[in-house]
């Protein structure tokens, strides 16, 4: 039985989703240290270059290595800015199930970035690699998280009631942890074979490559990406 997801890049329209590289070092702690960031996810705050540098050239690619999901970069495909991240996490070979989180950066919010990167992912893990289920976790109050879901078409199926912790900023500036309700959502792949609304086409070369026409605007930071 496969346990390791291939080593991809994914194309869309204006985005590619490649493994991370050290040059994202500054662009990735630049990213991270960003309020919205540090308020919906466990990653270290103030987070340094020592942290990006260790995600960038280390820990996202163990994902992969090690079995427990993968981590894509996200660049725009003009400029290769990083403008985010899409993770797939706790993996469940057995089950074909694995969980997705995902993070926008501040210079690129407002352009459906969060929606078109993690719809062609979910496309890919259905359509390539025969996945069947997509789960998303967004805290109670991270609205933002929750348009992404709904606008990749998931569905909402309950809440776990004081799951997870988020982070508030204090009048001084300090940040303290707050325990919130988590949302879970799904997507299996009869979700988007009956509301397949992006014109999709494939097409393969040296690597998976998919395009679509992206339709969303808005940004998100998902629940966790650790």
């Amino acid at each position: 039985m496969t346990t390791t997801f291939p080593d991809v890049t994914i194309s869309t329209d204006r985005l590619v989703l490649r493994p991370f590289e050290e040059d994202d070092v500054t662009a990735l702690t630049e990213m991270m240290n960003d309020e919205n960031v540090t308020a919906w996810t466990s990653v270290p705050h103030p987070y340094t270059q020592a942290d990006a540098h260790s995600w960038a050239t280390r820990q996202s690619h163990a994902e992969r290595t090690e079995g427990r999901g993968i981590v894509f970069a996200v660049t725009e495909f003009l400029t290769q800015r990083l403008v985010g991240i899409v993770h797939l996490q706790n993996t469940n070979w057995r089950t074909r199930a694995t969980e997705v989180g995902y993070v926008t950066a501040p210079w690129a919010r407002g352009e459906g970035y969060a929606s078109e990167s993690v719809l062609a992912v979910a496309q890919w893990l259905f359509r390539d690699q025969r996945f069947e289920r997509l789960e998303l976790r967004t805290a109670a109050d991270n609205t933002a998280s929750q348009q992404v879901a709904q606008k990749i078409g998931c569905i909402s199926e309950g809440v776990l009631r004081n799951a997870w912790i988020v982070r508030t900023q204090t009048p001084d500036g300090t940040w303290t942890d707050t325990r919130t309700d988590l949302i879970v959502w799904s997507l299996v792949p009869e979700d988007l074979d009956e509301a397949d609304e992006y014109d999709n086409t494939y097409g393969y070369e040296d690597d998976y490559s998919y395009r679509q026409r992206a339709d969303a605007n808005g940004y998100a930071v998902g629940a966790d990406w650790s």
